[in-house]
């Protein structure tokens, strides 16, 4: 059925759990797919020297083989593959291959070394997957020798590889071949078995990993499958990460679930120009009907002419960070088609609520909540534990949380989950918003101080504690700048010890080698002479956000050529910015701010633009 309002979920979830979900783990969805149209196409993977396809039935022969590779490799139901790959066919089989044999653990390669090795300690990794030498990305040359010296001794097999790659154990396609044939062994638990371990929050620090049972995979995919009114004739373009929820769950084993096929723009993912710099034709060429992306590379799309036949295209699904209502809406008016939105952490496999595509796309709204799931704004409770007894009224801000099958059952180190995980089922998801009558999920900020850039979390703890380790800082405090194209930044304010000057060119290169994801080094350190405080003396980061938000749109500014004079900025203490240009300027400045996660008016004076 086709889902639009609340009372649709409603009428959905009337015909029970089994009926919606009959398949429980992503296995036994992608098999059911297979069983249904064997020859459909479930992955094309776009390569310079052609096409790689696979259709359902070849598709689950290759889990198959690796789960038997992996068996003889000694990974069990209680360890782990490690895959330090982009999103590839071949990443795509030993997803889940690993999750049959025993669990996954789909890394970030661009981590350090050291990290990683952290990482693959704490999930039990039996081996490791690194995408091997090739033309386009070479991730192997620095990579394997790095975990090497940080201590790694576990095998690593190489994919996706077109050149010899000193030190592998074994390239993952070839092994493949031996292994192929019925599953060798009964699949552990059921489930509710761990299926997979996702890191998220830190860039430093002790690892902290997210576990992932089998159902709430599924009922991520199946769900958004259903939102999202995905069919087996549609071609989705999936070029998120494997180790990004939204890339596995979210728009990937959800389109397997419709039996639809996942297009996969290459090694180089959407940062593939050749690929979205012609982001349209692709469209035509290759019969494209969901195109998936961040926000960010919405606006990015918006900047590319309309040089195709689009009609077939059905909607654009967005998520990851903020969605701006002028970029939405400057998409739709671009390209004729629907803008759709997601809300989603790693800690509940991706999704938290979806803005329905036959339903209205409302501004700032994320859309309803998952099936069978239940989104509550909770009473903000300080410094003290979440108490998921005092809610808010429909309408009311608070803190959102939710629980139902999609939410993980915790950290690995359950130490760690405290605050997000208070038990009951509950996971408290650290953003402020609401929930409206009509059942629509709204964030309007954050609890929490991550740094969303480009769909991914930065923890402002792991900047701060590497910024405090220099001897001139005293006091250090990260926040996230809009930014037009990742949304957001980081940038980071500190206060100098006495007699110190701040040097930020060096005190950037001491971060760069403390901090583990060079996306996380800020972009810009302003030394201040005292933070903003709160009343019980914490840093008032709203503040700092204040300023931020100042910087970047003067930048803005600089680059639409208008000077400082020309240009009035105000930021209120709820970062809605007012700027005043002179006339004729007014255009080319909210095209430069389109992407920007703030809410913004733009009017003019009566003078010559300079």
């Amino acid at each position: 059925m086709k889902i639009a309002t609340l009372a649709d979920l409603e009428a959905l979830e009337a015909q029970g759990f089994e009926a919606v979900f009959p398949q429980r783990t992503p296995y036994e969805v992608i098999r059911a797919s297979a069983a249904r149209a064997p020859d459909a196409v479930a992955l094309r993977e776009l390569r310079p020297e052609g096409e790689t396809v696979l259709s359902y039935a070849a598709f689950v022969e290759r889990i198959r083989a690796a789960a038997n590779l992996f068996r003889t490799m000694g990974v069990t139901g209680e360890r782990a593959v490690a895959l330090l790959t982009p999103h590839t066919a071949a990443a795509q089989t030993a997803l889940w291959g690993a999750q049959l044999a025993g669990r996954a653990c789909p890394i970030n390669p661009m981590l350090r070394p050291e990290h990683i090795a952290e990482l693959l300690a704490e999930a039990d990794a039996a081996l490791v997957i690194v995408m091997g030498v090739n033309a386009e990305q070479d991730i192997w040359s620095a990579l394997v020798p790095g975990l090497r010296a940080a201590g790694v001794r576990l095998p690593i097999l190489d994919c996706d590889a077109d050149a010899p790659c000193p030190g592998s154990d074994g390239r993952f396609e070839d092994l493949l071949e031996a292994h192929a044939g019925p599953l060798g062994f009964d699949i552990p638990g059921d489930e509710h078995a761990t299926a997979a371990f996702y890191h998220t929050g830190g860039t430093t620090g002790a690892p902290k990993l997210v576990r992932h049972t089998r159902l709430n995979e599924a009922h991520v995919a199946r769900s958004c499958a259903i939102l999202h009114d995905l069919r087996a004739d549609d071609v989705v373009v999936n070029g998120f990460p494997l180790f990004h929820v939204a890339g596995a769950f979210v728009y990937g084993l959800s389109t397997l679930s419709a039996g639809g096929e996942i297009l996969i723009p290459g090694r180089l993912g959407m940062r593939d120009p050749a690929f979205t710099g012609a982001i349209w034709q692709q469209v035509e060429r290759r019969g494209v009907t969901i195109l998936a992306a961040v926000p960010t590379l919405l606006a990015a799309f918006n900047g590319v002419d309309v040089d195709a036949d689009i009609s077939g295209l059905r909607a654009l699904l967005t998520g990851g960070s903020p969605l701006p209502t002028e970029l939405a809406e400057a998409t739709e008016r671009k390209t004729g088609k629907p803008v759709r939105n997601i809300l989603g952490m790693t800690e509940c496999a991706g999704a938290i609520a979806v803005e329905p595509l036959h339903g209205p796309r409302t501004p700032g709204s994320c859309g309803l909540r998952m099936p069978f799931s239940e989104v509550v704004a909770l009473a903000d409770y300080g410094d003290a534990d979440p108490d998921t007894s005092q809610q808010r009224a429909q309408g009311e801000t608070g803190i959102i949380a939710l629980r139902g099958p999609n939410v993980s059952p915790g950290y690995t180190d359950p130490a760690r989950g405290r605050d997000t995980f208070p038990g009951g089922g509950w996971l408290v998801s650290g953003d402020l918003g609401h929930i409206d009558t009509e059942g629509r999920v709204f964030v309007t900020g954050r609890k929490k101080d991550v740094i969303i850039r480009g769909g991914h979390n930065i923890d402002p703890q792991g900047i701060e504690d590497a910024l405090l380790a220099h001897e001139a800082v005293q006091d250090a405090a990260a926040v996230g700048m809009p930014d037009a194209y990742a949304g957001e930044l980081p940038v980071a304010f500190v206060t100098l010890r006495k007699g110190a000057d701040l040097d930020e060119a060096a005190l950037i290169a001491f971060l760069r080698a403390r901090i583990d994801e060079p996306a996380a080094l800020p972009k810009r350190i302003a030394a201040i002479e005292a933070m903003p405080l709160t009343p019980i003396g914490k840093v008032f980061k709203p503040a700092l956000r204040r300023i931020a938000t100042g910087w970047a749109l003067r930048a803005a500014a600089e680059q639409c050529g208008l000077s400082a004079e020309a240009v009035g900025i105000e930021v209120d203490d709820k970062l809605r910015a007012s700027l005043t240009v002179p006339e004729g300027a007014e255009d080319r400045l909210r095209a430069a701010l389109a992407g920007m996660p703030i809410e913004v008016s733009v009017s003019t004076r009566t003078e010559a633009a300079p």
